[in-house]
């Protein structure tokens, strides 16, 4: 198995993961921030159904360039509204990886502000780093906003407080 369906087959498993996480975001508290500084629930819910296809689409160029502060993320108006982005993002996650190709990503790719280099590193690096644990990072953080509106936390990588997938089924 290449570098290309190994990426593939994790975004597919890390998907199902994150949609358990995703579907249990309740819609109307959608504009709940456990502090002033953070996120919205619903800035933080798009943003994680977004993140895979976007991040993956800077690698569809070997340079990304940013000028100016990156804006605010924009808050879902519904859960079905951050489902439907999930989707459309891991399929266009898959559609660049695809089209790079194991050869595609092996090559380099750069970040940069106003001429100035702020990351550098092979693609594959890339989707590891920035698309899967970028993605990765801000679920686990979901998962905090979930417990602290008392919303049942689903299994991620075994049990939670919640829901135990090993437990005995009588």
């Amino acid at each position: 198995m290449g570098m290309t369906d190994a990426f593939v087959q994790e975004i597919d498993q890390e998907g199902k993961t994150t949609r358990k996480v995703l579907e249990r975001v309740p819609a109307g508290r959608l504009g709940w921030k456990p502090h002033p500084r953070s996120m919205s629930l619903g800035q933080l819910a798009l943003h994680i159904a977004g993140t895979p296809g976007q991040i993956a689409s800077w690698a569809e160029k070997d340079v990304m360039e940013i000028s100016g502060p990156l804006p605010a993320g924009r808050e879902a108006a519904s859960t079905a509204e951050v489902l439907a982005a999930h989707d459309a993002s891991l399929t266009k996650a898959k559609d660049v990886l695809r089209q790079l190709g194991d050869g595609g990503l092996q090559n380099q790719w750069q970040l940069k502000a106003g001429g100035a280099t702020l990351m550098a590193m092979p693609k594959a690096a890339l989707f590891r780093s920035v698309v899967l644990n970028h993605w990765i990072h801000h679920r686990g953080q979901l998962s905090v906003y979930l417990r602290l509106l008392d919303v049942p936390v689903p299994s991620i990588y075994g049990p939670s407080a919640d829901e135990n997938p090993f437990a005995a089924r009588t």
